[in-house]
């Protein structure tokens, strides 16, 4: 099974290469410290969504919304084209994503009470429960399992590129629109991102095992992060979807 390859764009095989040929700390990765790592990473991002929490309005909701996903966007794509930046730039991914996470947050808040910690329980409960299966070795990342995840996630990605495309002119997919077919949809999407989970664990533990650089840490610290902010959006999406049919 070759390391790297995941349908989360962090965790290929190239991007892998390029770490242990432009690292030049010392040490090796090790899973404790990459542990370490995304819990920082995590501070950094609650923080600053909890900022912006503070200061949305109705007028700068936008302003929030749109300034966090463009510098997440290029915070992230220097994170992967540049893997021996990630201690910084994976700092300031964490920042920006927070605005943008944010702000999303509080806009959903405002139409569903509760629904923030229903999205952020779901989301703890289900890496918990996606790290279990795993370390017990219910599910594996095995071959066959990792083309099933990147097919599928490679899916999702394509339908909403389309469905952004066709918005623009008008046209567009909303799954509001299609009652519990649209609930069944978006409970498949959920299930992608969790399985993604298992990917990401399989090349965090074989990253350890072949000794890459300890700036891997911060690179995985990234890549958890990546999957974890999706899987967090889309059962808000999950969420607001049931409510909607109350």
């Amino acid at each position: 099974m070759a390391l790297g390859r995941s349908s989360n764009p962090v965790f290929n095989q190239d991007r892998f290469r390029n770490i242990a040929n432009s690292a030049t700390s010392d040490g090796v990765m090790t899973v404790n410290g990459t542990i370490t790592k995304t819990l920082i990473l995590f501070v950094i991002l609650i923080a600053a969504g909890a900022f912006v929490w503070g200061k949305v309005t109705p007028e700068n909701l936008l302003t929030f919304v749109i300034g966090g996903a463009i510098g997440g966007l290029i915070f992230a794509l220097a994170t992967i084209f540049k893997p021996a930046w990630a201690p910084i730039t994976a700092a300031l991914y964490a920042v920006f994503e927070g605005m943008f996470v944010g702000a999303i947050s509080k806009m959903y808040a405002s139409f569903y009470d509760g629904i923030v910690m229903q999205a952020v329980g779901l989301t703890m409960s289900i890496l918990l429960v996606m790290l279990v299966l795993y370390r017990t070795g219910v599910l594996r990342a095995t071959p066959k399992f990792r083309r099933g995840v990147i097919i599928a996630t490679a899916g999702i990605f394509f339908f909403y590129i389309l469905n952004w495309i066709f918005s623009m002119f008008g046209g567009g997919v909303s799954l509001a629109n299609f009652g519990l077919l649209g609930i069944g949809i978006q409970l498949v999407i959920v299930g992608v991102a969790s399985l993604n989970l298992i990917l990401d664990f399989d090349n965090i533990e074989r990253g350890a095992e072949q000794g890459l650089p300890k700036i891997m840490e911060w690179y995985s610290g990234f890549g958890i992060m990546v999957t974890l902010v999706w899987l967090y959006l889309e059962l808000l999406r999950l969420i607001a979807l049931i409510s909607g049919r109350n």
